[in-house]
């Protein structure tokens, strides 16, 4: 008896890709349904605004009651360009940028380190020190503003009591007004950062720390062997969004010291800021805007590039 063999379906000729299906358009639909209402916020909060401020970069729009602007090129970039107070705050900023993204997270290094090594009480340890990132800023720069305060603040009390000076203005000082208020942020921001390093220690492998030790490498060296390299993909994230939202600060400083005193803290968002709606320069401020968002893009652009290469070399050595 002779068995037919049941005929094969033709198989697609060479060179032509299969259209979608029916059931493949429906999920491509369903997505776009589910994606759409996180992504519409996004859309009409984030990016509508960032091509108005490219736009009105622009024109010679001023804050006025009835608006009426015209195109004037780059004219507005050519300005900026002269503008020296500008760049000036634009180094202030870098400072505090830099200065705030690593005292934030070799502050949070260690208080993670910390909190990872199984102290007593470490629950309400860790509420406790989310304390500062659950505070509004405003309260935050009122409350240290009373700490700084140089006639009543604590800080200055306590300076008197160990035999120091304790008649320091420290923001209205030149010389102190921008160290204090890097203390100020560092503190407000170190909890973000500790909580997402502590979460990254908790994913090393406790069989990489025993064999480190079985090999007679100490704490210290199991530090700088094991646990930073560990946690370098998490370093290279967080201190890039740590640096975009301390060089965007605002409110803090602003409350503070209003960019004083003598532009010691005039941070390019107070800046930006005063120029808009001070002096009414809306299209002039905008092209601050988009000048300090492309600046910004490419050091981070060559940071990542920087770090992404260093990955690269170490896992091909």
């Amino acid at each position: 008896m002779t068995v037919l063999a049941s005929p094969r379906p033709p198989s697609p000729r060479p060179g032509r890709r299969r259209g979608p299906t029916g059931m493949d358009r429906a999920r491509r639909r369903e997505a776009a349904a589910l994606v759409m209402p996180s992504l519409l916020p996004i859309l009409v909060l984030s990016v509508a605004p960032l091509l108005m401020g490219v736009l009105l970069a622009f024109t010679d729009a001023e804050l006025v009651r009835r608006p009426d602007y015209q195109f004037v090129g780059v004219d507005n970039f050519v300005r900026l360009a002269g503008n020296s107070f500008f760049w000036e705050s634009f180094r202030i900023g870098m400072v505090w940028a830099v200065s705030v993204t690593l005292l934030q997270l070799v502050a949070a290094l260690g208080l993670a380190l910390l909190l990872d090594s199984g102290l007593r009480f470490q629950g309400l340890t860790r509420v406790l020190a989310l304390i500062p990132w659950a505070m509004p800023p405003v309260v935050v720069a009122i409350m240290w503003k009373m700490i700084y305060s140089p006639n009543a603040g604590p800080l200055n009390a306590f300076l008197g009591s160990v035999g120091l000076p304790d008649d320091i203005n420290w923001l209205a000082d030149f010389s102190t007004a921008l160290p204090a208020v890097i203390v100020v942020d560092v503190w407000v921001g170190m909890p973000q950062t500790t909580v997402t390093l502590l979460a990254g220690l908790q994913q090393i492998p406790q069989e990489l720390h025993e064999a480190a030790a079985m090999d007679g490498a100490g704490a210290w060296r199991r530090f700088w062997a094991v646990t930073l390299p560990s946690l370098r993909p998490i370093v290279t994230s967080i201190t890039s969004l740590n640096f975009i939202w301390n060089f965007n600060s605002f409110s803090l400083v602003y409350v503070l010291t209003e960019g004083g005193p003598g532009g010691r803290t005039m941070l390019p968002m107070l800046f930006t800021y005063l120029e808009a709606f001070k002096n009414r320069n809306i299209g002039y401020a905008a092209a601050m805007g988009v000048v300090l968002v492309v600046v910004v893009v490419l050091l981070l652009a060559l940071y990542l590039r920087s770090q992404f290469r260093e990955d690269r070399t170490e896992k091909k050595g």
